[in-house]
């Protein structure tokens, strides 16, 4: 069956449900004050559901997450369709591009694809590409190049995906990773290092919503528990140095190995942008200095949002700081000093950096509709009580498991983040549930406390409407769907090793043991799985064997 027939038969099978539903969810559309009649039940969690589902099947993401903004805003109006065409655009698309964080986040988009085209077309990134070529003489180093560049991007995973995307994508290509690899490096290296770095904006969220305890002290003394973070970053040690590779990533890197095909499906949203490299005036220092005065303003920019200026201390302003915002001041003002620099270092005219600032919006159009789409999907969600229905779930029964409280809370954390493709909202909903459990003693607090945000991490790095999955495909520029297939494999490896190292610590409460012996059945596992798919055609070099 073709996509277009699957695609007609799941949009067929939608309107059935619709038709079924709607007498059981039917009401008088007089009422004053509007509450869904499905208002924190399991129906809250259809519209992602259906959304992902459609996502995954057909591989056109557009359409698959307008269709879970019909499902939701039609359960929300309880069927009624003009209230639901009205909620699709009066709480959806206008609530979520009204909302002050979404808009900081979607001009730090504008403004880092205008200073990546100045650095394009300045030449700094073609003699970048030129000098790593020859520093960088295989893809293992490559690859470990692009990781590395990542883990010391620790401050924002927002920053952190579109830059080491941008920056690593001319060398990746060189050494023939395909485009879903590199977006899983960058994804991998993103929220995962994030979560376990103190001085970064999802410490900073983690410190604001923990209360009744020391929010810095209990994020502190949890990252060692952190087992989904620390695995992916051991995960991407060991299939790089093992050369193993399986799922959908494994076609996706044979045909790059041995076609040169970065891409292997023929959708290709940035087909044109990718190859825009111009070799320019510019020298290595014309992408170096741009990057670093990026990442030094945006620091600032964060810092001073914080209250840096008022008398905060470093860490206080990075827990009071408002990312969004900060991102968009430091951006901003670095692409206004990388304009001045690459005038006065002669490398580009004034005419030549205005027309960046299109051709910068113009990159970032397939991310910017995908966020919005994403957006607006959780907040109709939201509107339905989806967060309400699992935390009640949650709260009435795990306190009653509390050997198992880590893994519940790692699993309930898991699908929550998945299906809303929040990770901040998911640890935003659980932790206060999770610290007000009595029983609880502190190391199995602290162990309860890093499960919530390993499985919002992980819900969050698998979900195809996360906004940091969908910018991290943005910055290595690959189809949005072909990253989520590719790396699901990887992610659900770690996370089934999380899982049971969450189990194993309910019983045994010490870092020292439990992250440890994950690390050795993460080994195991992957070694396994390295027996069972063994290509023998293709070595580890990416050389066809004889």
């Amino acid at each position: 069956m073709n996509q277009k027939k699957l695609f007609t038969l799941l949009l067929v099978a939608t309107v059935i449900f619709v038709a079924l539903a709607w007498p059981a969810f039917a009401e008088d559309a007089a009422d004053d004050e509007h509450q869904s009649i499905v208002y924190s039940t399991i129906w809250s969690l259809a519209p992602p559901v259906i959304a992902i589902v459609l996502a995954l099947i057909t591989k056109e993401v557009y359409s698959s997450l307008f269709i879970g903004i019909i499902s939701g805003a039609l359960l929300y109006a309880n069927f009624n369709p003009v209230n639901a065409f009205d909620a699709i655009f009066s709480e959806g698309f206008i609530s979520s591009l009204a909302d002050g964080w979404n808009v900081g986040i979607l001009i730090f988009l504008v403004v880092l694809g205008t200073i990546v085209c100045l650095m394009n077309k300045a030449g700094g990134s073609a003699a970048y590409g030129k000098w790593a070529a020859q520093k960088i003489k295989s893809r293992k180093g490559a690859m470990l190049a692009t990781f590395g560049l990542g883990v010391l991007i620790f401050v924002d995973d927002y920053f952190n995906c579109l830059t080491v995307g941008n920056v690593m994508r001319p060398i990746t290509d060189n050494h023939r990773i395909s485009r879903a690899k590199l977006a899983y490096l960058v994804d991998a290296t993103a929220a995962p290092i994030c979560m376990i770095a103190p001085i970064s904006s999802w410490a900073a969220a983690v410190v604001g919503v923990v209360e009744g305890y020391d929010g810095f002290d209990l994020f502190i003394r949890a990252i060692p528990y952190n087992l989904y973070s620390l695995l992916t970053i051991a995960m991407i040690i060991f299939i790089t140095a093992m050369g193993i590779e399986y799922g959908p990533m494994k076609k996706h890197e044979r045909n790059a190995i041995l076609y040169g095909d970065l891409y292997t499906t023929p959708d290709r949203p940035y087909e044109g942008q990718d190859g825009e490299v111009s070799a320019g005036k510019g020298k290595v220092i014309d992408l170096v200095i741009p990057v670093l005065i990026l990442i030094i303003l945006c620091i600032l920019g964060m810092l001073y949002t914080g209250g840096l200026l008022e008398g905060e201390n470093i860490i206080n302003a990075f827990a009071n700081c408002d990312a969004s915002l900060g991102l968009s001041l430091g951006s901003s003002l670095a692409l206004i000093i990388t304009i001045i620099y690459m005038m006065v270092r002669k490398v580009l005219t004034f005419n030549e950096c205005m027309e960046c600032l299109p051709e910068g919006f113009k990159a970032m159009v397939p991310a910017i509709l995908i966020l919005t789409f994403a957006w607006t999907l959780s907040g109709i969600t939201n509107l339905l009580g989806a967060r309400e229905y699992v935390s009640s779930i949650f709260e009435g029964s795990a306190a009653n498991l509390l050997v198992l409280l880590p893994a519940i809370v790692f699993a309930v954390a898991v699908g929550m983040s998945f299906s809303t493709g929040t990770s901040w909202g998911t640890f935003g909903i659980l932790l206060p549930i999770v610290t007000a459990i009595e029983g609880l003693g502190p190391e199995l607090l602290v162990i309860t406390v890093s499960a919530c945000l390993a499985g919002a991490i992980c819900g969050d790095h698998c979900s195809p409407i996360s906004d940091t999955t969908i910018m991290s495909s943005t910055g290595a520029m690959c189809n949005h769907i072909n990253h989520v297939q590719t790396q699901l494999p990887y992610a659900m490896t770690v996370a089934a090793v999380s899982f049971v190292g969450y189990i194993i610590a309910g019983f045994v409460h010490s870092a020292w043991i439990i992250l440890p012996l994950s690390i050795v059945i993460l080994l195991g596992v992957l070694y396994l799985i390295k027996l069972i798919t063994t290509d023998k055609d293709v070595s580890l070099d990416g050389k066809a064997n004889a």
